[in-house]
């Protein structure tokens, strides 16, 4: 079945774009504002309304596909594309990718992808976020085009299988973190909070003393208010490298040994940590610390996953993190990826590695990017998929667990018929 238009309408996102140079350069807080002039190129103020771009194509029985091209939070920022505008992209998609589209075949979702990773516009690749878009929607194409579910295109093409029960969902609190773990709880998250610790002396304490309580406190929470005794969701805190901070970003004895009071504070429930250090110079010095701190808890018995992010945003570097051991799990950002057959191939080669993946995106999403994402996570099965867009936990939630739950019940009815 041919691709017979490809339409463009703007749209907003979940959360905002926010200058992140002009953050960490001081930038003060007025209520939901930044105050101060923005520095990155694009912005016209510190924080600005997230934008996105549905693109949607139409099939020649006049059924339309659709999906969402968006960017992260921090757009602009390390080493990412520039800010992503609805105005400023939209006649590029309809000048310089319509016509290659329009009259293929929606037959083959890889070979398609393949195809729009490779399109250059005076030399340069596809801004990451016109390629997430797109994928999204040559996924719904080939599923509608050929009466599938996009998770059933997915295992068809790569290999893999669809699972028959839900992924474990990974809920983000923001800096509300007690009344957002809350929620959490009531809505029998799995995996929670996030937590956003990212200041040392405000957050994590000149001595890890303030992470500590509050790990102490989120484990006396969950204990004390849930209804089901079986409830025991794993703790994700997402530190932004303020433990390399405190210690040293490679101090594996000092880190260590905070970490296994963590470990202690949080039984019986598992714990895991994002972003324990941040090595701001390079790709390579990041890896080999975090490999270094991951291979010194493993020696020593520390049941405390390490989750690399900071400097692993491309499928090359998932994979360079995976192979050397670099965390028990990777964070694969899905818009920062480009195509989401880029996110589906980082996924099974972790898995291949046996090292944790984890499907994660930014707060910065749209309803729709969020649903192909479960639809790409139910086939390759990560450990856990991120609840996204926003930070109110609640709509987020809602949005990939229902899609879940819609996948599970259809394929369950065709399981029936047959």
């Amino acid at each position: 079945m041919k691709i017979v238009d490809l339409i463009c309408s703007p749209g907003r996102t979940g959360f905002y774009f926010d200058d992140q140079r002009a953050i960490k350069g001081g930038a003060g807080h007025d209520g939901m504002f930044y105050t101060g002039d923005p520095v990155t190129q694009g912005f016209h103020s510190v924080r600005q309304a997230g934008e996105s771009i549905s693109v949607m194509l139409v099939l020649e029985d006049g059924q339309i596909a659709y999906g969402d091209c968006a960017a992260v939070q921090y757009s602009g920022a390390g080493g990412r594309d520039p800010l992503f505008l609805a105005e400023e992209f939209i006649p590029l998609i309809e000048t310089y990718i319509k016509p290659q589209l329009v009259g293929r075949e929606a037959d083959d979702f890889r070979k398609l992808a393949k195809d729009m990773e490779a399109i250059t516009i005076d030399g340069r690749r596809l801004h990451t976020a016109i390629r997430y878009g797109l994928s999204q929607a040559l996924l719904d194409a080939v599923a509608k085009a050929t009466g599938r579910l996009m998770c059933e295109v997915v295992a068809d093409e790569y290999g893999c299988t669809v699972s028959d029960k839900p992924i474990a969902i990974f809920t983000q609190s923001g800096d509300d973190r007690y009344n957002n773990a809350d929620k959490m709880i009531i809505k029998g998250a799995q995996v929670l909070p996030h937590a956003l610790i990212n200041n040392v002396e405000e957050k994590l304490g000149l001595q890890g003393e303030k992470l500590a309580n509050y790990v102490q406190w989120l484990r006396n929470r969950i204990l004390e208010m849930r209804t089901d005794p079986n409830y025991n969701p794993v703790l994700h805190i997402d530190v932004y490298g303020t433990i390399g901070a405190l210690f040293g970003n490679t101090n594996y004895a000092a880190m260590a040994d905070y970490l296994a009071k963590l470990e202690e504070l949080a039984k019986p429930l598992h714990l895991r940590i994002e972003g324990p250090m941040d090595c701001d110079c390079d790709r390579e010095t990041q890896m080999e610390a975090l490999a270094g701190l991951t291979a010194e808890l493993d020696r020593r018995g520390i049941n405390v996953e390490l989750v690399a992010d900071e400097w692993c945003n491309t499928l090359e570097d998932i994979k360079l993190f995976a192979d050397h051991k670099a965390g028990h799990m990777v964070q694969i950002k899905t818009p920062d990826l480009g195509g989401i057959n880029n996110t589906i191939e980082a996924v099974l080669y972790c898995k291949e590695r046996g090292i944790g993946a984890y499907q994660g995106g930014t707060c910065n999403e749209t309803d729709r990017s969020c649903q192909v994402c479960v639809q790409c996570a139910m086939a390759t099965q990560p450990v856990q998929i991120l609840a996204k867009p926003g930070m109110g936990v609640d709509e987020g939630y809602m949005i990939v667990y229902n899609e879940m739950q819609r996948i599970l019940a259809i394929r369950k009815a065709k399981k029936a018929k047959n």
